[in-house]
């Protein structure tokens, strides 16, 4: 059980160090003072390791996916000559001050692009009605600052450690579940099958479509993706990977393979409603999941 709450106990532990009254601020500067100062390497450098990283970030671009989503490109410290150096599943722990608020909002993003891209990271931000790190965030200009608190670590990855892996995400919760399989594929040593079933509201929702198809291109006998939609417009069209519903028992038993497949593991991130109806009660509370009854167990499961 350990792992499902592994990134929220992290996220909670580094919030409190946050308002400790450190100096986080003071510490992000004079690491990009010292960073500017330096000769470049034959190596990129790695900004994020594991833990604390108190970095500062300069936002690049905003770009508006949806209604009420934004791709937000950040710039590296060291530009081109640097990279992430996040490890796969990872996300970084946010720290901003909305206009207005007293308190601080702390929250983790997993960037969606590629974690040895040099020179910057993207992070996809749905906001949220009453979302104050989310709204912040949407308000952001190009050359604002975004503090970083930490990166955290999510599923130590293994490529290959299993034949399949089935990843299953509900909303916001799609950008984990992009991360690993955008880690997988572009990895040639890793052969590891992916399906991914993304529960969405409506056909906007359906967000990374365009990088997942350009995937299912290149990849047709490594990565099935599927749709649901569980408020199709009066134009919805279904095709063979979209449907209308939700992620469902009878859905989850027609797309996956059955407890019996040997070497599998399941992938769940997603709002609190749909990982408790997939995944049960934790601590073995309450019903056992959709996933359980399908007869999984929870050690094949991880939860982001």
């Amino acid at each position: 059980m350990a792992n499902l709450v592994n990134r929220r106990l992290v996220a909670n532990a580094l919030a409190v160090l946050a308002l400790s009254g450190i100096g986080v601020y003071t510490a992000s500067n004079c690491w990009i003072k010292n960073a500017s100062a330096e000769s470049r390497s034959a190596e990129p450098q790695k900004v994020f390791g594991r833990g604390p990283a108190f970095k500062s970030l300069r936002l690049h671009s905003s770009e508006s996916v949806s209604d009420n989503t934004k791709r937000l490109r950040f710039e590296l410290p060291g530009g081109e000559s640097s990279i992430s150096g996040l490890s796969l599943t990872s996300a970084l722990l946010t720290f901003s001050r909305p206009e207005g608020s007293w308190l601080p909002a702390v929250r983790p993003y997993t960037p969606i692009s590629k974690l040895d891209e040099p020179g910057f990271v993207d992070l996809l931000v749905k906001r949220y009605p009453n979302g104050k790190a989310s709204t912040h965030l949407h308000s952001l200009k190009p050359g604002d600052n975004l503090f970083i608190l930490a990166s955290i670590p999510g599923f130590n990855w293994t490529p290959n450690k299993f034949s399949h892996v089935y990843l299953i995400a509900g909303g916001a919760g799609i950008t984990p579940i992009y991360q690993l399989a955008q880690g997988i594929l572009d990895n040639p040593a890793d052969k590891t099958k992916i399906t991914v079933i993304f529960g969405v509201n409506t056909e906007k929702d359906m967000l990374l479509r365009e990088e997942f198809d350009a995937y299912q291109r290149a990849y047709p006998d490594r990565i099935d993706v599927l749709y649901t939609v569980s408020r199709p417009g009066s134009e919805f069209r279904p095709a063979p990977n979209v449907r209308s519903g939700y992620v469902t028992r009878q859905v989850l038993a027609e797309v996956m393979g059955g407890p019996d497949e040997a070497d599998t593991k399941i992938f769940v991130c997603g709002p609190p409603a749909m990982e408790k109806a997939l995944v049960g009660g934790g601590f073995g509370q309450g019903q056992p999941g959709i996933l359980q009854q399908l007869g999984y167990p929870r050690d094949r499961i991880y939860r982001f």
